[in-house]
């Protein structure tokens, strides 16, 4: 690695990796020298990635893997530990869906289930299965992918903004928990990227064209979020939040929490992503 960081030249396992911020984080870690595993729930999505991989001269494995399901995250450890011959030296859990446009008693408990499970029971079987040889390692990262949801706790998203704050703790400990360990943990947190995220949400119709509107016009492009989150990981920084409306928000929520909070209800009465 060159004392570069644990990006470059990683043993590197990307979750959800078929498309997205996922297929950016592998393109990215293989142009720094690393050899991937791209890991996704939709295995064709995830042998494009590899595809990808393969055209700018890097090296790539698909897996697939419900990232839920802490047996298959498990056995995606052992496969890429099998392959690197060696222990995983750098994981991003960045596998998620998205639900909103509902308030917290209309969400029904179905829905609650299948975003816990995949964004945050996703991260925590990541940790779990991938830090014990991390520690054994004595070097490189773990990189969990979160939202500014997790912080900005907007109105009709209180599913999606529970599991990001999840991953946000889970960040946070782990990161304390491995100071001595010479293992980096950096949490992402960034508002709009142009990902597929929204057409696969379940959401309301109006709601969703209207977020989708959003993403299209104001959404930041996964390369740049993935080039700034591992240059982030690299620089041992804990939190990554590569737009500046995140940080903005991430400021005002800490100098005057009670406001920010009032502020949002007030926006929300008027926005359509309420309706």
């Amino acid at each position: 690695m060159g004392g570069r960081g644990p990006s470059y030249g990683a043993a590197a396992v990307v979750t959800g990796a078929g498309s997205g911020i996922g297929r950016a984080m592998c393109l990215e870690l293989a142009a720094r020298g690393g050899r991937v595993v791209v890991a996704d729930l939709d295995l064709d999505a995830a042998h494009e990635t590899v595809a990808a991989i393969e055209r700018s001269g890097g090296v790539g494995l698909a897996v697939p893997c419900d990232v839920a399901a802490a047996e298959q995250v498990d056995d995606l450890r052992d496969r890429a530990n099998h392959w690197f011959g060696q222990d995983t030296s750098l994981v991003v859990n960045n596998a998620g869906v998205g639900l909103g446009g509902v308030t917290v008693e209309d969400t029904t408990l179905a829905d609650w289930s299948w975003i816990v499970g995949v964004n945050l029971w996703g991260v925590v079987h990541g940790c779990r299965a991938f830090v014990p040889g991390l520690r054994r390692l004595g070097r490189g990262g773990v990189v969990n992918v979160a939202s500014a949801a997790s912080f900005g706790a907007a109105p009709r998203m209180a599913a999606y903004n529970v599991t990001k704050a999840g991953v946000v703790a889970l960040s946070e400990t782990l990161h304390a928990e491995l100071a001595d360990a010479g293992v980096r943990v950096t949490v992402l947190c960034p508002t709009l990227v142009k990902t597929g995220i929204i057409q696969r949400s379940r959401m309301p119709s109006e709601p969703q064209r209207f977020a989708q509107s959003l993403m299209d016009r104001l959404g930041m492009e996964p390369e740049h979020v993935a080039r700034r989150t591992l240059d982030g990981l690299d620089a041992g920084e804990v939190h990554v939040l590569p737009q500046l409306d995140a940080r903005i928000s991430w400021l005002l929520k800490r100098a005057a929490p009670g406001a920010y909070t009032r502020g949002m209800g007030a926006i929300a009465r008027f926005s359509p992503l309420t309706r």
